[in-house]
């Protein structure tokens, strides 16, 4: 029913730098299900094994879905009229699975002596373990009747539905309530999430992406027609894929310079029926956009 695609890029900056990509991506299709993710490990230096976090948080999210769908039938029965309680208690085991397989790496990797040089002794003595491993978190989650999703700092989720309408399933400025930075390693973690559910409009297909995709556009309506765009494309995958890394490269080098992970979620046969629909949306977007050069 459900298939997905991900992708990370390491940013133009990084590459300049000898930075490792930071960010990671995965994606899933289960029985009746599939989920996508991403994560953004933190740049400033103390986060120094952020690439690290972020792929711990990517597989410890896969991880406990999976754990929450292994009786599906059962799932899709009781969690629409609970979905608020079950998304906190899949949002809290994932932080905890995360401080443990935090906990587990750095055990079994200590600290080394060039991790340490950029600190002072009373600088490094202040940092907490989990920070060492700082990152940001988006996923996504498509069922047969409903979907829901969540997110901790910045990044950005999409859907796009069945009449062709595409929308930002959490505002990209909440993400980041009152300027402070939401991020898996913080204390109050489990309660910095921000999520969405919705079970009365059909998905076409869910992304979720790293804040340097959303960064690289001028205008939240030319990032939403860009996942439009893509959706049509998904009918046809020979190339799809190499195409998508070409582009993400590309809007890393003349955007924000910052890697870029998108990961994705769809259904191709529901797309195979809207295709038309798509494409006249794709259309509609192409003339709106024009007008909107006009009056600039």
């Amino acid at each position: 029913m459900f298939s997905g695609f991900n992708n990370s890029v390491k940013g133009a900056s990084h590459e300049v730098k000898g930075i490792v990509c930071q960010d990671s991506s995965a994606h899933f299709a289960g029985e009746g299900y599939a989920v996508a993710v991403v994560a953004d490990g933190h740049g400033s230096k103390k986060h120094f094994r952020s690439n690290i976090g972020s792929q711990l948080a990517v597989e410890s999210t896969l991880a406990t879905i999976k754990k929450f769908y292994e009786n599906p039938q059962e799932f899709d029965c009781h969690f629409p009229k609970n979905h608020k309680m079950v998304i906190k208690n899949i949002q809290k085991q994932i932080i905890s699975r995360w401080n443990v397989a935090v906990m587990e790496h750095f055990s079994n990797n200590p600290v080394t002596p060039q991790e340490k040089a950029e600190f002072t002794p009373e600088e490094f003595a202040k940092i907490p373990v989990e920070s060492y491993y700082g990152t940001t978190l988006v996923a996504a989650v498509a069922c047969k009747e409903f979907t829901f999703g969540f997110q901790i700092g910045d990044g950005s989720l999409v859907g796009v539905f069945e009449d062709g309408s595409t929308a930002m399933l959490i505002d990209y400025e909440e993400s980041n309530p009152a300027n402070i930075t939401s991020s898996m390693c913080n204390a109050n973690a489990a309660s910095m999430f921000d999520s969405f559910y919705i079970e009365d409009k059909k998905i076409l297909a869910l992304y979720v992406s790293t804040d340097g995709l959303y960064t690289s556009f001028g205008s939240d309506d030319d990032f939403l027609d860009y996942h439009t765009i893509i959706t049509s494309q998904l009918v046809e995958t020979s190339d799809f894929e190499s195409a998508v890394i070409k582009n993400l490269k590309k809007r890393s080098h003349y955007g924000t310079q910052d890697d870029i992970s998108l990961s994705c979620i769809y259904d191709k046969e529901l797309i195979n029926a809207r295709l038309a629909v798509l494409n006249q949306k794709i259309e509609e977007n192409k003339k709106q956009k024009m007008a909107r050069k006009a009056k600039a």
